[in-house]
């Protein structure tokens, strides 16, 4: 009996609680991301929440209701779920993942795009946020089976590969490019990192660039469009009352705010210039507000958390903790780093958001899900000997 209690609790153990602790260093900067965050939520959507809800405090009331239940999951998760649970979860979640990206092309289009499924009472689901989750957990949970093999095709490419393919083709219907773009990269980064031969890599580029090569023989019509959006991109100007709108209404809320800023509240272009300023675009209403400083903060801390994280990867008791860690910081930083690069004008608009700072309550109650894991993790591997 004894030994079949053993094998039992070792089966469902969903929850426990080991004799480690949470990496508090991670913890705290996830907590200061979110008090920031939300500060300059508020900051940036006053305005626009009185002008069409006639209400000030609609957007930050939202956003702080899913902020407290997100802390909460955080901790709940890093302190009593036992991570491994995931590798039970990784193909079902990943099917869930792939359901709801079908189903969202059946939603009524939003700003020309089927990106969000509509949930009664409780608002909207953005189903790419799962699939960026799904995609971690699955990778990881297969690097972690079969890490030995990773530099053969069958083990380290081909089911990656597939899954990507998959994902991107659906994701590219609604459309969601940025989207698409993040979960190529969260893919390659792990694909990399869990040891998949760079050969491979190689060969990925060369068939890219080949394919670019086709579309330009084959697909003439498409050319005209992508130098068009490229040279909005190189000039907003060129339709300043367009494409180029939200661009150049940025530029100014960034060349305004100089080295300290104008102070918090005090930003211009939140007033109805730059669109949705609490969204894609809050990294512009900060840099207004709190200057070059401001801005150099935010970096700073997204640099601390990856650092943290990294050094939580590295510790971890197994493999499949490990890479998911690196999953998940590759997802928050990569995303920053491209929205940062939107909001700057350094690469094309991608409409895409900033972790921790964009107006989002399902999108930011998942992200602090997911920093949970990367908690459960830390716990588990805190007493491993470095």
């Amino acid at each position: 009996m004894p030994d079949a209690a053993k094998t039992l609790k070792k089966k469902v153990a969903f929850f426990r609680a080991d004799a480690g602790t949470i990496d508090w260093p991670f913890a705290i900067i996830v907590l200061i991301l979110v008090a920031f965050g939300l500060v300059m939520v508020f900051s940036a959507s006053y305005a626009t929440a009185l002008y069409r809800f006639d209400d000030s405090f609609k957007f930050i009331r939202q956003q702080a209701i899913f902020a407290f239940g997100g802390v909460i999951v955080m901790f709940f998760v890093g302190y009593k779920i036992d991570y491994h649970i995931l590798h039970r979860f990784a193909w079902p979640l990943m099917l869930g993942a792939l359901a709801l990206l079908v189903i969202v092309l059946f939603m009524e289009p939003l700003n020309g795009a089927r990106r969000w499924i509509v949930i009664p009472s409780l608002g909207t689901l953005q189903p790419s946020e799962v699939a960026k989750f799904a995609v971690i957990v699955l990778f990881a949970h297969i690097i972690s089976i079969n890490h030995k093999r990773m530099k053969k095709f069958s083990y380290g490419v081909l089911p990656f590969a597939v899954i990507l393919i998959i994902i991107a083709g659906l994701m590219l219907m609604e459309p969601h490019l940025s989207g698409t773009v993040l979960i190529m990269g969260i893919g390659a980064s792990m694909m990399f990192v869990g040891g998949t031969g760079i050969i491979w890599f190689v060969l990925a580029v060369l068939g890219a660039v080949a394919g670019v090569a086709g579309a330009v023989v084959f697909k003439p019509d498409l050319v005209p469009y992508a130098l068009e959006r490229i040279e909005t991109w190189q000039n907003p100007w060129l339709d300043s009352l367009g494409s180029g709108h939200q661009t150049i209404q940025s530029l100014y809320a960034i060349s305004s705010g100089g080295l300290t800023g104008l102070g918090i509240g005090n930003s211009r272009q939140k007033h109805l210039y730059l669109p949705e300023p609490h969204n894609d675009f809050i990294f512009s209403v900060i840099c207004e507000e709190l200057g070059f400083i401001g801005a150099l903060l935010v970096i700073f801390l997204f640099i601390a958390l990856l650092l943290r994280g990294l050094y939580i990867a590295y510790t971890a008791k197994d493999k499949f903790g490990s890479m998911l860690v690196v999953g998940i910081m590759v997802q928050v930083i990569l995303q920053a780093v491209l929205n940062i690069g939107v909001v700057t004008n350094t690469i094309p608009n991608t409409g895409i958001s900033l972790p921790f700072f964009s107006y989002g309550g399902t999108s930011l109650l998942m992200l602090l899900g997911e920093m949970g894991v990367v908690l459960s993790v830390s716990r588990e591997g805190s007493g491993r000997k470095t």
